[in-house]
């Protein structure tokens, strides 16, 4: 097996999670109504504003994550482990309430390094 051969497998698995990633976020969307789905919009994305404060390439490095092969596969396998036992643990909970612990522990992690 070449590097390439590896390489390939690596993106390919990249694309797989990426896949999976929008497929989920598809399917938190339609789950919900319009109005609470709005309101659930609103917090994140003052979460996000305070994040990018903190972390201001964020963005740059999650497209990089996605370009080396097998980063994001890692990553996200990782992040879908968190998720299970964050579910696991907080039975009745939805995708909102992890993306609000994780936006809130990572700026609580940030300030505090600061």
């Amino acid at each position: 097996m070449s590097y390439l051969d590896i390489c390939v497998i690596g993106w390919n698995l990249n694309v797989m999670m990426f896949l999976i990633n929008f497929f989920l976020a598809i399917r938190v969307i339609f789950a919900q109504d319009r109005d609470r789905l709005q309101e659930e919009s609103l917090v994140l994305k003052e979460l996000k504003e305070e994040m990018d404060n903190y972390y201001p390439y964020r963005t740059q490095t999650t497209i990089i994550t996605y370009l080396v092969p097998f980063t994001a596969f890692f990553r996200m396998s990782l992040r879908f482990m968190e998720m299970f036992f964050f579910f696991q643990k907080n039975r009745g909970s939805k995708m909102f309430d992890y993306m609000v612990y994780k936006y809130t522990t990572e700026i609580n992690k940030a300030k505090n390094n600061q």
